[in-house]
């Protein structure tokens, strides 16, 4: 069963409720006394609170996080660095701005005595809300009412994505992938299994299993409020990727037209997507690849060039800033804001909340995942970490 553990007096509590696990104290500073704090006074007690809690506590921050909460942390990266780095440190405290999968992997790859924390657990992934076990468990179960899934179907799940569904694949002999990695993590499962399931992005899936040589027609969507997936036994026996039915609520905000209007104004400007977007904006595009990717390839461009760039708003503004002196323009593909607004609810309020409370001994919003859980969901993101 997955579920929030909560540490309440000398009593423990298990609320219902899936995803991940938290742990607090009940003599915690109360929140209210910082939510009508100015950022201003926020940061200069987040300053004061890191340095008294020196090693003991490292922040990492996802390359999407707002940029007063970005500047703080000790790490930064995209979710395959992020997860190398959360395995590697050794703080007693993992302070996690990102989402809570981001620091769910955290507990799962740090050591036992550490502890994860998420300084906002409204901080959620839109798109790891669209799959959950209950649906990827009948899709299996559908599944083998055509063929042997777990004999020719190797389950793939993004990092974006619950632990529990983690744990399914590191039960059925799965792994998990990230958006710098997905096209080798793709090879290593048709090294073992024929086909695969691949959760819950779509486009992710759809663009790496094309960058695989897979014609459109052998990577179909399983959509997973139709019985089946809405599919034939034959389309399913066809399938080489069966893509879930999910989507990144930002990325999908990218369209082609954003990149014809870019060439027509400035034919010699590059045009860089994360493989979160549509498979017609990736095809439409000159590079693909993470947030990783995205700024070492503009790093390491020539001076006085031109980028539209789709992916998230903060981490495109941040680009633009760090390469400006270089004379490069780096352009946000969307007129719209697209923005990750699950992950900006980590503020400088919480974190100085977060922080300060540690100061004082006590832990607020720790991210534990149930052992059993845990265990599983290691056994794919090690798979991963191998592969990779």
């Amino acid at each position: 069963m997955s579920g929030i553990l909560v540490l309440y007096g000398l009593s423990y509590f298990l609320i219902n409720r899936p995803m991940m696990g938290v742990a607090m104290r009940a003599e915690a500073i109360a929140f209210d006394r910082y939510d009508t704090l100015q950022d201003d006074a926020c940061e200069q007690r987040i300053i004061e609170a890191k340095a008294a809690l020196g090693k003991r506590a490292v922040i990492l921050a996802h390359h999407y996080q707002r940029a007063d909460v970005y500047k703080h942390a000790d790490l930064t990266g995209d979710s395959l660095k992020l997860s190398r780095l959360a395995a590697g440190t050794d703080a007693d405290y993992l302070v996690f701005c990102g989402v809570h999968f981001m620091a769910e992997v955290a507990d799962i790859l740090s050591k036992p005595e550490q502890i994860a924390i998420l300084p906002d657990l409204a901080a959620g992934c839109s798109m790891a809300d669209m799959a959950n076990v209950s649906k990827v468990e009948r899709a299996w179960r559908e599944l083998a009412e055509v063929l042997e899934p777990d004999e020719i179907i190797t389950p793939v799940t993004y990092i974006n994505s619950a632990a529990d569904l983690k744990a399914f694949c590191g039960e059925h002999g799965g792994i998990v992938c990230t958006s710098s990695n997905a096209v080798k993590i793709l090879q290593w499962s048709f090294s073992r299994r024929e086909k695969v399931l691949f959760f819950p992005d779509q486009h992710l899936g759809r663009w790496s299993g094309h960058k695989l040589g897979i014609p459109l027609d052998e990577m179909p969507v399983w959509d997973f409020d139709e019985p089946m997936g809405g599919l034939t036994p034959e389309q399913i026996r066809k399938a080489k990727i069966l893509l879930w039915k999910g989507h990144c609520s930002v990325h999908q905000m990218f369209q082609p037209q954003h990149i014809l209007k870019f060439r027509n104004q400035h034919p010699d400007g590059k045009v860089i997507s994360h493989p979160e977007c549509s498979f017609e904006v990736c095809k439409n595009s000159d590079y693909v690849g993470s947030t990783e990717y995205i700024i070492n390839t503009i790093r390491d461009a020539e001076k006085g060039t031109r980028w539209l760039v789709g992916t998230e708003l903060n981490l495109v503004g941040r680009i633009a800033e760090e390469f400006k002196p270089e004379g490069k323009i780096v352009q946000f593909m969307s007129p719209l804001v697209c923005m990750c607004s699950t992950m900006a609810r980590i503020d400088p309020q919480h974190l100085a909340w977060t922080l300060e409370n540690l100061v004082a001994g006590k832990v607020v919003n720790q991210i534990k995942v149930p052992v059993a859980e845990a265990k599983l969901a290691k056994v794919a993101l090690e798979r991963m970490l191998e592969a990779s």
